[in-house]
């Protein structure tokens, strides 16, 4: 799906170009569509882990919350089901776009470290705001 949001990154840099199609269109399409499958090859099963950072900034409070891509998934998918049944006053698609910034991607041979982060909010149909404040640390690897 083409979006008006275009990747920041030029076509002479197409590790930084793929990495934000993966992470930013493809992930929000995805998250859209509740659909983890168009994103699941995206990830590594083997040594997957994801640190919940609980809404705050101290690691002293991170969580190991996912385990497993398995444990990822389902609330990956849970979350995308829930926002499924919200309405809002605007398309949130271009919202959450206009929300996302990712610039911030450090390689190093076939690794990379890439700062995903989301500042904005939605308007749901009632009125109030559905606040959209948080990073996504990911560790990527080229296979």
């Amino acid at each position: 799906m083409s979006t008006q949001f275009s990747n920041p990154f030029a076509a002479n840099d197409p590790d930084r170009r793929a990495i934000w199609t993966m992470l930013v269109e493809r992930d929000i399409d995805a998250f859209l569509a509740a659909d983890f499958s168009v994103v699941e090859d995206d990830f590594i099963e083997e040594g997957f882990l994801g640190i919940d950072c609980k809404h705050t900034d101290n690691p002293d409070h991170w969580c190991l919350t996912f385990p497993t891509l398995t444990a990822y998934r389902a609330e990956w998918l849970r979350q995308a089901r829930e926002f499924q049944k919200e309405t809002f006053k605007e398309d949130p698609r271009p919202t959450i776009f206009a929300a996302t910034t990712l610039r911030d991607i450090e390689i190093n041979g076939d690794l990379a470290l890439v700062h995903k982060k989301f500042d904005g909010a939605i308007i749901k149909a009632d009125g109030t705001r559905d606040i959209l404040n948080w990073q996504t640390l990911y560790h990527c690897r080229r296979v």
